[in-house]
């Protein structure tokens, strides 16, 4: 008896050893990613663009940067760029403290923003202006929810790191001015392309099939439910929580389908605008309207945990249940488990089941989604048959060969296995800062050096 004891306490006794093992060697790998993305961030990114891109003759960032990251062309100011490099240095002023001059480089954003891209006369932010700050939008939708969407994100996240009291007050004059034009008070959701004086774009016939001119869209709404989350964190009015909570449900329950994808355009009633039915050169001419983008789906799983989070939505099973089916959609279907990595676009074409990849290239900015949502289902789902953790390290095993440039710094704009000629292509334009690479980054870091769970996990 008393040897039967020995024997069930010994066989106890190794797997708790081999369990603790198992434990420390998975912290300790976690915190060896944690240094090298930590490394990347510091000597591979914010040090190429801050505050080199600071434009100190006309203000705002510089945007466009060769290969070896030189300033090229004409430096046209976009909304999105601007915003998003402010976002951004903001944020690196908190993680970074003793770096200064990122809250200057922030600050010169800010002051951007309010003097130049921000319309006096009727209000709103211009979409494109050029490096003196001359309006260059285009006149058929000079102002867009997106773009505004992202200026709201960037003040909010200024006001946050400087305590600038006119930040918070120009990204409540924003929200105000949306609330006035860009807002759908019958079908809810927002209005995507706006005239100078904030009047929704009406499509009509002479609009061409392709175009998405006066449609609501799944974009500027993840984006609106990101920007409004981080303006809850510092403002955090009624009217600012049911939006928030508005767009959370909008996502989450009417723009993602069943399957785990999210529809990408919609005429103003939310009818989705599809092209199934139709031949394949008609699908394939309108498939920038209608496509599965496996980036946006794992971008919007994290962005509606998010914002459920902020909310504080406690346990919300539901957006949890919906984000990890987005997720595993895309691992399912858009996913390269040869190398790893998310393609960009597939298509579920008529009378088919199985999707179909239809552009195999994989963009930096979904990787860099990628890698922060899938580290997030991992501390979730820690045991789940989708293996998200192995998924993770794959990941970040491809952005290290195939994303960064580790010569020049950042990343290239898509992983060069698919696309070889990204290695001598901008670095920077007016779509691509350091906002989708640093965030992912950034959270990752902050995540697998966690004692305990972090942020969203909690």
């Amino acid at each position: 008896m008393r040897t039967t004891a020995f024997l069930l306490s010994l066989l106890v006794y190794s797997a708790l050893s081999a369990q603790t093992k198992s434990s420390s060697r998975i912290r300790s790998e976690r915190l060896q990613i944690a240094r090298e993305m930590d490394n990347s961030i510091k000597t591979e990114l914010l040090n190429k663009w801050y505050p080199g891109c600071v434009d100190s003759m006309y203000g705002g960032f510089l945007s466009t940067y060769t290969s070896d990251f030189k300033p090229t062309g004409p430096q046209d100011k976009f909304i999105v760029t601007q915003a998003r490099h402010t976002w951004s240095t903001a944020k690196a002023a908190e993680l970074y403290p003793g770096k200064t001059y990122f809250i200057k480089c922030s600050e010169h954003g800010f002051r951007f923003l309010r003097d130049v891209m921000w319309d006096k006369t009727y209000g709103g932010f211009y979409n494109l202006v050029d490096r003196q700050g001359k309006d260059k939008s285009n006149p058929k939708s000079p102002k867009e929810a997106y773009g505004n969407a992202f200026a709201i994100y960037a003040l909010s996240a200024y006001y946050h790191a400087s305590h600038d009291t006119g930040a918070l007050s120009l990204a409540k004059k924003a929200f105000l001015w949306l609330e006035k034009h860009s807002h759908d008070p019958v079908h809810n959701g927002y209005f995507q392309h706006l005239e100078r004086d904030g009047s929704p774009v009406v499509r009509d016939e002479t609009v061409p099939s392709n175009s998405d001119l006066g449609y609501k869209d799944q974009n500027s709404s993840i984006h609106l439910l990101e920007a409004f989350t981080e303006l809850y964190r510092v403002w955090p009015h009624a009217l600012v929580r049911d939006r928030l909570q508005e767009m959370l449900y909008l996502v989450r329950d009417k723009i993602t389908t069943p399957k785990g994808y999210l529809t990408l355009f919609f005429k103003p009633d939310w009818t989705p605008v599809s092209f199934r039915d139709s031949s394949e050169a008609a699908i394939l001419k309108h498939k920038s309207l209608d496509h599965v983008s496996f980036g946006h789906d794992v971008e919007t799983a994290y962005l509606m945990l998010e914002a459920s989070h902020v909310l504080g939505v406690k346990n919300d099973a539901q957006t949890m249940a919906i984000g990890k089916r987005m997720v595993d959609h895309s691992l399912r279907n858009g996913w390269d488990s040869t190398v790893g990595g998310f393609y960009d676009e597939g298509y579920y074409f008529k009378d088919t089941r199985e999707i179909s990849i239809i552009l195999q290239s994989k963009n930096w900015w979904a990787q860099a989604e990628g890698l922060n949502t899938l580290l997030l289902m991992a501390d979730h789902f820690p045991n789940d048959p989708m293996h998200y953790y192995d998924r993770f390290k794959q990941l970040w095993s491809y952005t290290q060969t195939y994303l960064i440039d580790h010569v020049n710094g950042d990343w290239y704009e898509g992983g060069i296995d698919k696309e070889p000629k990204r290695k001598t292509g901008l670095k920077g334009h007016i779509w691509k800062g350091t906002y989708h690479h640093f965030r992912s980054l950034s959270n990752c870091v902050a995540r697998l050096r966690a004692d305990r769970k972090h942020g969203l996990a909690d």
